[in-house]
């Protein structure tokens, strides 16, 4: 009779119309990706009850079905495939039609009913954006996380780990081997570092050991940067010159990338007073990116001296210009510069000028060799008494201001017949504020008009230098023009000549290992 029954059911024509329409059900792209999904999953998911659906309220579906639909109520069901079999039409006979495809080329079309039907849910599509752990995890079947590294990348952690292992032992041991006790020269110069065996004085030793060895890069390069003077040098004073933004400025712009401009009046500068003072440039440019300008900007080897960064100090995180290496007196020293950072061991050495950006008209580096060229002509002992003088004014028109007034004082006094030739000289240092110790100016060189004559006819002290000054510059400038070619010719030729000879000698040295006895 179960048999008869299980018959009937299936002949009955609900039965018909469901087996029907589960065989005219297009399966789409996205129920074989929930079906293969559930094959992947594990063991405990696949045992899980599938979600509940409406049944019909037929009576044949309470009766046992045929072994296909049975086997398919084991799988889970898809909620996509829900959906989109929700929204596939019907025929009038039961059965359902295929899914159409929208067409594109009429534009994308809305998919608001689509989201509407419940195709969108989170809970329903977490299934099918869930990603595989990376490196594995702890779930039931599955290896642990270290079964997915490999063999080469342990390796590399192994390696890793001794190499901080070993870093660590030798910072221990460099700490350790600092903080020694002093030896004797090492006590003498750490006066007040103790030796001791206590963790603080061990570390401050350690400490005292490395500032020294560092020191070596933030100090000059040597101890004296210039050798000791020439007596056949005939130049008192020293006279020191930075560059950038000094003598030049650069500058970068799109258009031209990086263009380099020489101050106004640089080359009369530099000419006209070597031949009152020592010219020294001191930069804090490098030496390869310094060298090569200056021998473009002075090819005659004005400046007598080039000094770079290598000369300089590093000092809290500024570059220093200590004039202490310079190795001459500084009492006859001047340094021209534009930033006072750069000497802030000596501030009274310093005349500070504003930076040239790049002006055409400027003329602050010119207006400042009449006051140069004083200081030279009255011979001082100290200079740095003299800028004292200027401390907080503008050099070159202070000095112009003070050297009116004596000039009219002179005029006064020779005009009423009643000074002599100290009071003239005395009276133009009183009014600038100065004392001269001697007048450089006092003997007339062969062929040149004495100061007696000079000022006989009215002129000053400073009137006699300029003229003799300027002389002797365009003399200078002459000879310039018309050996000037011929010098650098010979200069090139000499330094091809000492490279030549140096190459020479590096092949000979290579060769000979080679080479018998």
């Amino acid at each position: 009779m179960l048999s008869r029954a299980l018959l009937r059911a299936a002949q009955s024509p609900a039965t018909r119309g469901l087996m029907a329409s589960r065989v005219a059900v297009p399966v789409s792209m996205v129920q074989l990706r929930g079906m293969a999904k559930n094959r992947n999953r594990q063991p405990d998911q696949r045992q899980q009850p599938a979600a509940s659906q409406p049944q019909p309220q037929s009576q044949s579906q309470s009766q046992p079905q045929s072994s296909e639909p049975a086997a398919s109520s084991s799988e889970p069901a898809d909620p996509v495939s829900k959906a989109e079999a929700a929204q596939t039409p019907e025929t009038p006979d039961g059965t359902q039609k295929p899914f159409n495809l929208p067409d594109l080329t009429q534009g994308i079309p809305s998919t608001l009913e689509y989201e509407q039907a419940g195709a969108t849910n989170k809970s329903a599509l977490s299934e099918l954006e869930q990603e595989p752990e990376a490196g594995g995890g702890k779930h039931k079947g599955e290896l642990p996380a270290s079964a997915y590294v490999s063999s080469t990348e342990k390796r590399r952690n192994r390696w890793a780990n001794r190499m901080y292992l070993s870093a660590l032992v030798l910072g221990i041991g460099s700490v350790a081997w600092l903080g020694r006790d002093w030896d004797e020269d090492e006590a003498a110069v750490h006066k007040d570092i103790p030796n001791g065996w206590t963790p603080g004085l061990w570390w401050t030793r350690a400490r005292a050991r490395l500032n020294d060895s560092l020191s070596y890069y933030h100090e000059p390069a040597f101890e004296k940067l210039l050798p000791d003077p020439d007596p056949m040098f005939e130049r008192p004073y020293t006279l020191c010159i930075s560059l950038e933004d000094m003598l030049v400025h650069s500058e970068w712009t799109r258009e031209h990338g990086w263009r380099l401009a020489k101050r106004p009046g640089a080359d009369y500068f530099l000419h006209y007073l070597s031949q009152y003072y020592e010219l020294v440039l001191f930069t804090t440019v490098p030496f390869a990116m310094g060298e090569p300008l200056v021998r473009k900007l002075d090819p005659f080897r004005f400046i007598v001296w080039p000094l770079f960064r290598e000369a300089t100090k590093y000092e809290d995180g500024q570059i220093v210009k200590d004039l202490s290496y310079l190795n001459r007196d500084l009492s006859k020293v001047i340094m021209v510069d534009t930033s006072a950072e750069h000497l802030r061991h000596q501030p009274e050495n310093a005349i500070i000028l504003p930076k040239w950006t790049g002006d055409p008209k400027d003329t602050n580096l010119v207006s400042l060799i009449p006051f140069l060229e004083y200081v030279h002509t009255m011979q001082y002992k100290d200079v740095r008494e003299v800028l004292k003088s200027f401390d907080g004014k503008d050099i070159p028109t202070e000095f112009a201001r003070r050297e009116a007034i004596a000039r009219a004082e002179f005029n006064k006094q020779y005009s009423a017949q009643k000074r002599k030739h100290a009071s003239g000289i005395g009276g133009l240092a009183g009014m600038l504020g100065l004392k001269p110790s001697n007048m450089s100016m006092m003997v007339a060189p062969e062929g040149e008009q004495s100061p007696s004559e000079a000022f006989a006819q009215g002129k000053m002290l400073q009137d006699i230098a300029r003229e003799r000054g300027q002389r002797n510059y365009e003399m200078m400038e002459e000879e310039i023009r018309k050996n000037g070619e011929k010098w650098l010719k010979e200069e090139q030729a000499a330094q091809e000549q000492m490279q030549a000879e140096a190459m020479a000698g590096m092949k000979t040295s290579l060769t000979g290992w080679f080479k018998k006895d």
